[in-house]
């Protein structure tokens, strides 16, 4: 059974950072592409970084230059380090994990900027 941990949400001030971490289990984790999602209320689940499982990155235009995606293949974990945190990033942040055609989910942490 595949399983997707997120943790590292909260409030924070604009201007701040948070890290985010996901560990997963029931997965040969280096075969998968991971990625980090977010939803803010009211909009569609959107891209915020990628890493594919030889180690390449892909960034939504929004968060180039402040967020980064990293993985610790022995860990079974992966990591979104945002900084220069802005309101507009307020949104619950969710771990992806895809194989193939196989995609999973974890169950999402909220991240909160606001002074």
């Amino acid at each position: 059974q595949v399983q997707l941990v997120e943790s590292g949400g909260g409030l924070v001030q604009p201007g701040g950072s948070l890290r985010l971490s996901c560990v997963a289990s029931g997965i040969i984790f280096r075969l998968y592409g991971m990625g980090w999602y977010r939803q803010a209320p009211g909009a569609q689940r959107e891209l915020v970084a990628e890493i594919a499982s030889g180690g390449t990155t892909n960034y939504a235009d929004s968060v180039k230059g402040r967020f980064t995606i990293s993985r610790d293949n022995a860990k079974n974990t992966v990591y979104l380090q945002m900084n220069s945190l802005i309101p507009e990033d307020t949104a619950v942040y969710y771990c992806n994990a895809k194989f193939l055609r196989s995609m999973n989910w974890g169950q999402g942490t909220q991240v909160s900027v606001s002074s």
